[in-house]
């Protein structure tokens, strides 16, 4: 009894060092970390998990979270959007194999709006990043990209935001009890894609030689 009482302590301390945390950042927050997650470092899973802590947490801002988690995300995306445009399709090539540019291009050269909508709308492990970029590299509308990547992040944000303020308290509860293993593969993916990147960017500059 004794030892469950002391772990059910733990677990409130927890939750309330995380729900501290993240009403501390809050909405702006949620902006900073959409535009990290739509750049050149994607943390996956990221914006989801805070945006789902802040609806359960305070469930009258539910939809002001939602709206917060958008804007970041389509300001982040925006940002790659016309980094890749400037750069074209050499952006893309640098951080993924030619080969799956090219499924890459292929997608989205014969579904245009949903290639970005939809992997937009979609959790992960669904990457959205490349899409990005190739709507970017192959001059996509400025004004459709805006709009199918507002609608998707819209779509999902709101739902996550409005399920969280629904079902707070469960979804909470399963945070602090897994918060361990969350974190250790949020870090895990964070590394991985940063060393990924770093790779991909040393290999493009290396000069290519001629036989």
């Amino acid at each position: 009894m004794l030892t469950r009482s002391l772990i059910t302590m733990l677990h409130l301390q927890a939750a309330r060092s995380l729900l501290a945390w993240a009403r501390r950042l809050g909405g702006p927050g949620l902006i900073g970390l959409g535009l990290i997650d739509n750049s050149a470092i994607p943390v996956p899973g990221s914006v989801d998990a805070m945006t789902i802590v802040l609806a359960a947490s305070q469930k009258s801002w539910w939809l002001y979270y939602a709206l917060m988690a958008t804007i970041g995300a389509v300001f982040g995306g925006y940002i790659t959007y016309q980094l890749a445009r400037k750069e074209g399709k050499a952006m893309l090539e640098r951080r993924v194999s030619r080969r799956k540019a090219q499924k890459v291009y292929s997608t989205f050269e014969k579904w245009g709006f949903w290639a970005v909508l939809i992997p937009a709308m979609l959790p992960p492990p669904l990457p959205t990043f490349p899409f990005l970029l190739a709507a970017g590299a192959l001059q996509y509308s400025k004004s459709k990209f805006l709009a199918a990547l507002a609608l998707g992040r819209g779509i999902r944000y709101t739902l996550l935001a409005f399920f969280a303020e629904r079902y707070g308290r469960q979804i909470l509860r399963w945070l602090v009890e897994y918060r361990q293993p969350i974190l250790f593969v949020g870090i895990a993916a964070a590394v991985v894609t940063t060393f990924y990147a770093l790779v991909r960017y040393k290999r493009s500059k290396r000069p290519s030689h001629s036989h």
